[in-house]
């Protein structure tokens, strides 16, 4: 705690750190990626979504990412009312700020809708948890550029509109949005992972099987 207190006096001016809004946002930023991973993963380990949806996965998957992007717009709201209570910078203000904010959220946008593009609607909310797998790795664009083109489309967007708007704050929640994202890349690759090597082994079991009976009948 003593070592951020420095770094947040040197904030004092560029962000109004009494607003609530600012700290609402910032909760909100931090509550979705991990409720996500928590109803995600009690869903693998139970299938409680599934069972409430009458045994059909795809249904709860799709209830799934109604949440998340209900929740999603959620925060985006929340974000920009933070950034209308916080104070603005000259030097967020010129056009060139304003010309980088534009582009930024362009980008963002890209890589967002395009992943989702490629990935379809079970692929981008956790179909995997709900046993809807893909048949193989996507690798075109914009996962030829990174493995996580939503959570950094994402945070370009976060910057871009801080921009836009002028405001420090908004470069801090950015970071905080990126830290946050990070955090969940971590938890949820090896286990998105570990999902498809059990299928894999699963599917090497059924085809050594497969060989042994047929071995059997000749």
């Amino acid at each position: 705690m003593e070592n951020i207190m420095p770094f947040v006096k040197s904030l004092d001016g560029l962000v109004d750190f009494s607003q609530k809004s600012l700290l609402i946002s910032a909760c909100a930023i931090a509550f979705n990626p991990l409720f996500w991973n928590i109803v995600a993963r009690r869903e693998y380990r139970t299938k409680f979504l599934t069972r409430l949806f009458g045994g059909h996965a795809q249904a709860a998957c799709y209830a799934l990412a109604f949440t998340i992007f209900s929740l999603g717009l959620l925060r985006d709201f929340l974000y920009e009312r933070a950034l209308r209570h916080q104070p603005s910078h000259p030097l967020l203000e010129g056009d060139l700020a304003t010309m980088a904010g534009y582009a930024l959220l362009a980008c963002g946008n890209i890589l967002v809708i395009s992943s989702t593009w490629q990935l379809g609607i079970t692929g981008t909310f956790l179909g995997d948890y709900f046993g809807i797998l893909m048949d193989s790795m996507v690798t075109g664009f914009p996962f030829n550029i990174t493995n996580a083109p939503m959570y950094y489309g994402s945070t370009m967007s976060f910057l871009g509109t801080a921009l836009l708007y002028g405001k420090p704050a908004g470069i801090l929640v950015t970071a905080e949005v990126l830290v946050v994202y990070l955090i969940a890349i971590q938890f949820e690759n090896p286990f998105t992972a570990g999902i498809y090597a059990k299928r894999e082994r699963e599917r090497a079991a059924a085809g050594g099987k497969k060989k042994v009976e047929g071995k059997k009948e000749l």
